[in-house]
């Protein structure tokens, strides 16, 4: 085929972007570098400075509702593929691992010490000592809690209204409205609506 017709080459961004395998390239890595240092800053402004929080936040993330209020240090893979919804409110220790797409829906409650990963690491030795891995999106619904030291790992959703106890690790998809607790998470009960 004529090299005319196949187009730029891909790189290693558009690769992650479309959930293809992929290593960190210099493009990546600087992106990374920029996330990491635009969250030391934010960590570093003081809570009172809240117009320069905001403003430090929405240059971070792709997304940032009304009235979100991110505590203590945040730390964020590339932080161009995260969205958090109206009112998020997330205590200290957050991670948004966003080699692919974290999304946080209206009026989630994220406790101490969460993290939000959507990057994995392939089985083979050999794969992961040449860097690859790849990326699946995490969505958080609306109205979610999800309670201190919560892990979802990669391709996981947690349904609204669903709240996840206190040190569980969610490794599959989570309907909305229940109460799920463990390592892994498993659905304990349904919640009754309000």
């Amino acid at each position: 085929m004529p090299a005319e017709t196949l187009g730029p080459p891909r790189t290693m961004r558009d690769r992650m972007l479309a959930g293809e395998p992929y290593a960190v390239d210099r493009d990546l890595a600087a992106r990374a570098d920029r996330a990491t240092d635009l969250a030391a800053t934010y960590a570093a402004t003081p809570a009172s400075a809240r117009d320069t929080r905001r403003s430090l936040l929405e240059d971070l993330l792709d997304h940032v509702g009304a009235d979100v209020e991110v505590r203590g240090p945040l730390r964020v893979g590339y932080g161009e593929q995260v969205r958090l919804g109206a009112r998020v409110v997330a205590e200290g220790g957050l991670v948004l691992d966003d080699g692919a797409a974290v999304s946080v829906g209206d009026d989630t409650r994220i406790g101490h010490d969460v993290r939000l990963l959507t990057v994995t690491l392939p089985l083979d030795a050999a794969q992961r000592h040449d860097g690859w891995r790849v990326a699946r999106p995490v969505t958080i619904g609306a109205d979610v809690w999800l309670g201190d030291g919560v892990t979802v790992l990669p391709g996981v959703t947690v349904g609204a209204g669903t709240v996840v106890g206190a040190g569980s690790v969610v490794t599959r998809d989570l309907p909305a409205g229940v109460l799920a607790v463990g390592n892994p998470a498993a659905v304990i009960r349904q919640l009754v609506a309000d």
